[in-house]
């Protein structure tokens, strides 16, 4: 059981990367190969409608010029998905949008690849706009007939400088839950 987890914050070692963190250390103490692959501040373009991904149907994006083939692949061998952003304009990264946007669009063109995983937003929010981040994100799982992981509160910490996060009690306490909840649910469709 394996879960990969896309961070889409240009800050590494940032809030969102903590938050990320804090999900994936539950889910390896539950017995779940975890890795955390760094999107945000890769040069990595938005989804241009081309529609080669339904004419070619090899489960790819057409442009193969950044790492997000990479993540398509990584996000179909795996179990469980958690894309986590920082919250941009009541919104998600430039990246994290690049990344949802062309990897749903190969996703539905190849027999919808993500069907039945599990998947989980984490976003990072200085003070307000988050709901509509985590909305984002998770409108992406509901498209791709995904089951979408909840907590004990929206998967949401709050923080604006590197490790602000680590003081958010309530949001780390969703985070540790988050990855349990999802931990539980991958068990229960492996079984």
């Amino acid at each position: 059981m394996r879960v990969v987890a896309f961070n889409g914050s240009p800050r590494k070692g940032g809030n969102t990367e903590r938050l990320l963190k804090r999900v994936l250390s539950v889910l390896d103490g539950e017995g779940l190969r975890t890795e955390l692959v760094q999107v945000g501040g890769e040069k990595v373009h938005g989804c241009t409608a081309c529609g080669k991904c339904f004419a070619n149907q090899d489960g790819r994006c057409v442009f193969d010029d950044d790492i997000i083939n990479e993540c398509i692949a990584q996000m179909a061998a795996a179990d469980g998905i958690v894309i986590g952003s920082p919250t941009y304009f009541a919104d998600v990264s430039p990246e994290t949008k690049a990344l949802i946007d062309r990897a749903g669009f190969v996703a539905m063109a190849n027999g919808r690849m993500f069907s039945r995983k599990v998947g989980a937003a984490v976003v990072a929010v200085r003070r307000a706009g988050g709901i509509h981040a985590f909305d984002t994100i998770n409108h992406f799982f509901g498209i791709s007939n995904m089951y979408t992981v909840g907590s004990i509160y929206w998967n949401i910490g709050v923080g604006l400088n590197p490790g602000d996060v680590d003081r958010d009690e309530e949001g780390i306490k969703t985070m540790e839950a988050l990855g349990r909840n999802m931990a539980w649910i991958i068990k229960k469709i492996m079984a």
